[in-house]
């Protein structure tokens, strides 16, 4: 076995066993923080040194390839982000941080082994070990309303683990029928069952209902909105971003076994696509906590991208990649401004953002790039994603979800520019000026400039993306 196909798992499993040696002793929080931003840096450089790796592994059940490669270095970023961009972790009780940092790393590692699994046992194990670490972690919250994250957690792990029996019922069906579990296999029977066999059709729809609680997709979306505010804002910055990058690399595996024409369960994709969208946009237009806002937001974008799922092409494919990696830029940009604004790790509402522009006007901008991105305005990131997965539906004949794509993304202008109106609205008392560290500043820079040039010049990572998805077409 070449111990370099495991680059970055192994840089995560060194990162886990000495947070948990912290655990074991008493360290301030500014050690623990950087110990941890230098751990997750050492393993986003093993994720971009692992690009170009190739192989199986474990009796062909972990595949190491383009695409698991890829999303691992968006699972590593996103984690360095996180930690980066939580400095300090203002709402997490100081007695929970190692801890913390100790359940953050173990998730990290359980989804960086789901992007390169390819056997549908080692994928439950895969994201049962990420979904475990953020049960632990979801209740972690230093604020006197301690019924509000206990409900959250709950929540998280009782409709978690309806999510995985609804998974094994799906793999036991097509087991049933298939008699394999490895999708290698699965691909060469698969398409051709789907249109004889209901079984495999009702199989396989449960095992994608696992990946859309994930990703809090339409139907398994009513958590979201509890769970993100009931959580700290360090994971809810995390849980909004990370997982549903990585359970995208599942999914497209799955569309891979589907076979490019997925037949008779196209049309039940396609309803959970257009009710995601609407009801995430519809419903995220009348909130007033920021957290909130961005829970439904983040269903509609669930929408979004399973448009591109669904095209299920080389384009469609490699359009749904480039997407979730701006989402996972332009989201984390907006909850790095809610961090910044709540030093008591408490949640915000439209009134605390009035005059930001006066008080930070780098946290303003950051806000603002975000905001435009993910409403899909050019020349952002969001733009030219929204862009790609929509001439992949039209590629597939798609026409009415493209339609009712672009009426969506119309409808999420209004409460994404609010958030721009509020931060930038003229207001008698500024209040004090929020200050901000160089690291700070630096991070602000950078999600701007990434929001704007990967949107501007997307060639390179397009061109990445397909290749990812091309050997398996």
């Amino acid at each position: 076995m070449q111990i370099t196909l495991l680059l970055p798992e192994i840089a995560l499993s060194l990162m886990v066993l000495v947070l948990f040696a912290t655990t074991l002793g008493k360290f301030k929080g500014g050690t623990l923080n950087l110990l941890a931003l230098a751990l997750s840096a050492v393993s986003l450089f093993a994720a971009v040194a692992g690009i170009g790796a190739n192989g199986v592994l474990f009796y062909d059940a972990y595949r190491v390839d383009a695409l698991s490669q890829i999303f691992k270095v968006i699972t590593t970023l996103g984690l360095f982000l996180v930690i980066s961009s939580s400095s300090g972790l203002r709402g997490i009780a100081e007695e929970l941080k190692a801890e913390y940092y100790l359940f953050l790393s173990i998730g990290s590692f359980g989804l960086v082994s789901l992007a390169s699994s390819v056997e549908l046992l080692t994928i439950l194990m895969s994201l049962e070990i990420s979904a475990f670490a953020l049960y632990v972690i979801i209740p972690f919250r230093h604020v006197a309303d301690y019924r509000n994250h206990m409900e959250a957690a709950v929540k998280y792990f009782l409709f978690g683990t309806i999510a995985t029996g609804l998974m094994l019922f799906g793999m036991s069906y097509i087991f049933g029928v298939t008699g394999t579990t490895y999708l290698a296999e699965l691909a060469k029977v698969v398409p051709g069952l789907l249109h004889t066999s209901p079984l495999v059709v009702v199989g396989m729809v449960l095992l994608f209902c696992g990946f859309f609680y994930k990703l809090a997709l339409f139907p398994l979306h009513f958590l979201a909105p509890d769970v993100y505010t009931g959580a700290a804002n360090e994971t809810t910055s995390f849980i909004a971003t990370v997982p549903k990058a990585t359970a995208l690399a599942v999914l497209i595996r799955l569309a891979h076994v589907t076979g490019a024409e997925i037949g008779q369960i196209t049309w039940v994709l396609a309803v959970f696509a257009v009710g995601s969208m609407t009801l995430g946009n519809l419903s995220a237009l009348v909130q007033k906590d920021l957290k909130r806002l961005l829970a439904y937001s983040s269903v509609a974008h669930a929408g979004y991208v399973m448009v591109g799922v669904l095209s299920a092409n080389e384009l469609g494919l490699a359009s749904v990649i480039y997407y979730i990696g701006g989402y996972l830029l332009m989201n984390l940009s907006c909850f790095y401004v809610i961090y910044q604004l709540a030093p008591a790790g408490e949640n915000l509402t439209f009134d605390d953002l009035k005059g930001l522009y006066k008080r930070s006007p780098l946290l303003a901008f950051v806000l603002a790039a975000g905001a435009f991105g993910m409403t899909g305005i050019p020349p952002t990131i969001g733009f030219t994603g929204k862009l790609l997965v929509f001439t992949a539906a039209i590629q597939k004949g798609f026409y009415a979800l493209v339609i009712l794509g672009v009426i969506n993304a119309a409808i999420s202008a209004f409460y994404y520019l609010k958030l721009v109106r509020a931060s930038y609205s003229p207001v008698e008392e500024t209040g004090e000026c929020v200050c901000l560290s160089m690291p700070a500043k630096v991070l602000g820079v950078f999600f701007i400039a990434s929001i704007i040039l990967t949107g501007v010049l997307p060639q390179s990572f397009i061109a990445m993306a397909k290749e990812a998805v091309a050997g398996m077409i």
